[in-house]
């Protein structure tokens, strides 16, 4: 046999094998640590958009603790997934809120959205578990 045909085979198998690995989906706590990073200064801490730069925007930043409780007590993750992602109906100067879709595109998930397992950023995942872990 060839040898570029063995090495060939032996990566298409490392590639069958990696992809039928369990995908580990992000805790909460990986989700609250990009939080920590990129959204506390103008949502705060505690999510409830409070953050030292909320002041001077307008529109306020969203209290993320209340978003479950807005849509009749359920985690709107299509709608949250949207606007985190980067809402393609809106242009970026129409919102306040940085769109984050190209820092997150890398590594994807397999994210239930609406019934749906929709691929989806790890880091994206990761801070829509945090968000729903902070309803009140």
């Amino acid at each position: 046999m060839h040898p570029l045909t063995t090495s060939f085979g032996a990566a298409f198998g490392l590639a069958l094998l990696v992809a039928c690995a369990p995908v580990s989906m992000p805790e909460p706590s990986e989700g609250a640590a990009f939080f920590a990073n990129n959204c506390t200064s103008c949502h705060g801490n505690d999510g409830r958009g409070q953050g030292p730069a909320s002041a001077g925007l307008k529109p306020k930043p969203a209290d993320l603790t209340r978003l479950a409780r807005a849509n009749g007590g359920t985690f709107p993750t299509a709608r949250a997934l949207s606007y985190v992602w980067g809402d393609p109906a809106q242009s970026h100067l129409a919102r306040v809120m940085p769109q984050f879709g190209g820092a997150m595109a890398d590594d994807l998930v397999p994210l239930e959205v609406d019934g749906v397992l929709t691929p989806t950023p790890r880091a994206l995942a990761g801070v829509l578990a945090y968000l729903e872990s902070i309803q009140r």
